[in-house]
């Protein structure tokens, strides 16, 4: 069910997410194809995954700042959701950065960092 609302806002930027249409303007090409392949990349980087991380690194502090009585097991459990959320979000960035280096090798030519 959340994985549904996370996916709600993709719905909404589906007409921005695909480049190409069928009138001579914007040609259905290779060049909109990576441009495809790019819009989804950045999609899933910057509206789903730093949210996520962000959700979580409040989770851990909650529970870090909510720990009571077990501090020692709550502290664990904390440190290793903010271990995972930065591994994560490393792994992502590391990812979105080998997608645009292979894309800029294809030959597309826009924004290269993408912001």
């Amino acid at each position: 069910m959340i994985f549904l609302t996370l996916l709600l806002p993709f719905v909404s930027f589906a007409v921005e997410l695909v480049p190409c249409s069928n009138s001579d303007t914007q040609p259905c090409d290779f060049y909109a194809f990576l441009k495809l392949i790019n819009n989804v990349i950045y999609f899933i980087l910057f509206y789903m995954a730093i949210p996520i991380a962000a959700i979580m690194f409040v989770y851990a502090g909650f529970l870090l700042v909510t720990a009571g009585g077990e501090v020692a097991s709550a502290r664990t459990k904390a440190k290793n959701i903010f271990t995972n959320a930065l591994i994560g979000l490393v792994l992502a960035a590391a990812c979105w950065l080998i997608v645009r280096t292979i894309l800029s090798i294809l030959g597309y030519d826009g924004a290269w960092i993408g912001f």
